[in-house]
C-alpha cells in the first residue's frame, strides 16, 4: 500500500512540475509566473481542486509519442474566490509552449460543462503557443468544441479571460466571446496573424507589442478591457471583478458589507457642474461620490474615454454604471463610446445588475469619418441595448442632453424607471444657438436680435422643467442628494418584474 501511495505522490510531483525546472526558470526569468502560481494568487488559498492532473496527449506522429508530459499543457480545476465557486483553466507554456491539442481542449471543455452544470463563472487563463501543429486538424476541432461551449454559456455563467503570454491565430476567438479580457503589460499579447505572417502578406514591419500588445488592445482596437502591470496585479484585480459579479444568470450579485450612509449628502455636488455650459468637468467625481466607499471598478478604462462605464456598489448591492465624460470630446457619443456602452449594458441586463446612468451628453459628435464608419448603426446598438434591458434602470441628468442622444441615454422612453434631472439639466433638441440660427434664420444679419433670441431660448427651454412637465422627467433633485435619490431609488426596484415579448433573440445592429 505505501509503495502505491508514495508512487501516487511521485506522479502528482512530476505533474506539478509541468515542463521541468529549466523551463519554469525561463518562465520567472521573462517575469511570468507559472500556471499553477497563478491559480493560487485567483483562488482563496487551499481550495483549488484540480481536474485531469495526469491527462496526456495521445499523438504518435513526428515523435511525439516519446514524450508525454501530464496534463498535456493546462491546469483545471475549480475552487472559491472569497468563498464563492468559480471554475478555472490555466495554460502552461513550460509544457510545449501552452499549444492546444486534443486532450488539452478536452480538459478545458470539462470544466466549461461543469460550470454550466453548477451554474458558476469560468475564468480561463492563457498562455499559449497556439494550435499544437503536430496534432493538425485535431487540434482544430479542439478549439471549435471550446468555442462552441463559449457561445451557450455566454449570458448564463460569466467568462473572464486573463491573457498572461501569447495568444494567437484561433486561440483569440474563445477570449473574444467571453464577457471580460484582461491583459498584463509587456508580457502578453493577442492577434490573428503574427508579425511575420503581417510582413509576408502586406509588407508591412510590426512589433508583437505594436500589432497586439496590452496597449493596443485597450486604447485602439477595445479588445481587452483592462491592462495591469503584472501577474499579481492581474490576478487581484480579477478576485475584485468577480466580488461584483453573480455566479450566474439566475442569481443575483452578492451583497457586501457596506460602511457607508445611503443618506450621504455631498455638499460638493451643488457646484460640481459649471456656470459656463461649454466648461467640462470630471465626471469620475460624481461617480466615486455617489459609490459605496467611492469604490469604481472601471470596464475599458482607456477606450473611447468620453463615456466611462463600470461598477459600484450602492447599499452594498452591485450597480452598473453608464456616464458621458464632459472631460473628452464634450461627452459626445460616437462609434466607439456606442459599441462600448452598449456592450456593457446588454452584459448588465444578461446578468441582472442594475443600470446607472449619468448624462452629459450634446449630441452624436459629427463629421465624415462617423459617418461613413456607420455611426448610425452603432448608435442604434446602444439605442436598442437599453431599450431590450429589464433590469431597473435610473437616469440622472446633469446638464446637456440634447437631440437624439436624449433619447438614447436611457431615457424615459426606452422604459426608464426612474428619471432624474439636476436644476443644471438642459434638454432639448439641440443647444440654444444651432436652434436659433434655424429658427431665426432671417435675422441672421442683426447680432443683437439673435443675442436676444438665444438668450429666450436658453430661458425658456435650457433647464430640466419643460421635460419634468410632460412627465419625461419623474423629478429634478438637488445635486447634493443624488446618492440618496439613486439609492432609494434602486432599494424600491429590487421587486421589478418585467419581460420582453418571446422571440428566438433579437436581432441586435451589428
Amino acid at each position: 500500500m505505501k509503495d502505491i501511495l508514495s508512487e501516487l505522490e511521485d506522479r502528482r510531483e512530476t505533474a506539478r512540475q509541468g515542463g521541468g525546472e529549466r523551463r519554469i526558470a525561463a518562465q520567472h526569468a521573462k517575469g511570468k509566473l507559472t500556471a499553477r502560481e497563478r491559480i493560487e494568487l485567483l483562488l482563496d488559498e487551499g481550495s483549488f481542486e484540480e481536474f485531469d492532473m495526469f491527462v496526456a496527449h495521445r499523438c504518435t506522429e513526428f515523435g511525439m509519442e516519446a514524450e508525454r508530459p501530464a496534463g498535456d499543457g493546462v491546469v483545471t480545476g475549480w475552487g472559491t474566490i472569497n468563498g464563492r465557486l468559480v471554475y478555472v483553466f490555466s495554460q502552461d507554456f513550460t509544457v510545449f509552449g501552452g499549444s492546444l491539442s486534443e486532450t488539452h481542449a478536452q480538459k478545458i471543455c470539462k470544466i466549461q460543462d461543469m460550470a454550466m452544470q453548477n451554474g458558476a463563472p469560468v475564468i480561463g487563463i492563457n498562455d499559449s503557443g497556439g494550435a499544437r501543429i503536430q496534432e493538425g486538424v485535431a487540434s482544430l476541432a479542439g478549439y471549435a468544441e471550446v468555442f462552441q461551449r463559449n457561445i451557450m454559456a455566454s449570458g448564463v455563467v460569466p467568462q473572464i479571460s486573463v491573457i498572461m503570454g501569447p495568444c494567437a491565430g484561433g486561440a483569440v476567438y474563445s477570449p473574444a466571446m467571453t464577457d471580460f479580457i484582461f491583459m498584463v503589460r509587456d508580457s502578453s499579447y493577442m492577434f490573428v496573424t503574427g508579425p511575420d505572417v503581417v510582413k509576408t502578406v502586406t509588407n508591412e514591419v510590426v512589433t508583437a507589442e505594436e500589432l497586439g500588445g496590452a496597449s493596443t488592445h485597450t486604447k485602439k482596437s477595445s479588445v481587452a478591457d483592462g491592462a495591469f502591470e503584472n501577474d499579481v496585479e492581474a490576478l487581484a484585480e480579477v478576485r475584485r471583478l468577480v466580488d461584483f459579479l453573480p455566479l450566474n444568470n439566475r442569481q443575483k450579485a452578492p451583497v457586501r458589507p457596506f460602511f457607508d450612509d445611503p443618506a450621504r449628502i455631498e455638499d460638493s455636488l451643488d457646484t460640481l457642474v459649471p456656470s459656463n455650459a461649454n466648461t467640462p468637468y470630471d465626471m469620475k467625481e460624481l461617480i466615486t461620490k455617489l459609490a459605496d466607499e467611492g469604490d469604481f471598478f472601471e470596464i475599458q478604462e482607456d477606450f473611447a474615454k468620453n463615456i466611462l462605464t463600470g461598477f459600484v456598489r450602492l447599499e452594498g448591492q452591485t450597480v452598473g454604471v453608464v456616464a458621458n465624460q464632459p472631460m473628452v470630446l464634450a461627452g459626445c457619443l460616437d462609434i466607439d463610446s456606442s459599441r462600448k456602452a452598449a456592450r456593457f449594458v446588454r452584459f448588465c441586463d444578461a446578468f441582472e445588475i442594475p443600470i446607472l446612468t449619468l448624462v452629459d451628453v450634446p449630441g452624436f459628435l459629427p463629421g465624415t469619418s462617423q459617418e461613413y464608419g456607420g455611426v448610425i448603426k452603432h448608435g442604434a446598438k446602444l439605442l436598442f441595448a437599453y431599450g431590450e434591458a429589464t433590469v431597473p434602470k435610473v437616469t440622472v441628468i446633469t446638464r446637456k442632453a440634447y437631440g437624439g442622444a436624449y433619447d438614447v441615454m436611457a431615457s424615459k422612453h426606452l422604459r426608464g424607471d426612474f428619471n432624474y434631472a439636476w436644476p443644471t439639466a438642459e434638454i432639448a433638441v439641440m443647444g440654444a444657438k444651432g436652434a436659433v440660427e434655424i429658427l431665426y434664420r432671417g435675422e441672421l444679419g442683426d447680432a443683437e436680435k439673435i443675442a436676444a433670441r438665444t438668450a429666450d431660448y436658453e430661458d425658456r427651454f435650457a433647464n430640466p422643467f419643460v421635460a419634468a412637465e410632460k412627465g419625461f422627467i419623474d423629478e429634478v433633485i438637488m445635486p447634493h442628494s443624488t446618492r440618496k435619490r439613486v439609492a432609494r431609488a434602486f432599494a424600491s426596484l429590487r421587486g421589478k418584474s418585467l419581460k420582453n415579448p418571446w422571440k428566438k433573440h433579437d436581432n441586435i445592429p451589428l
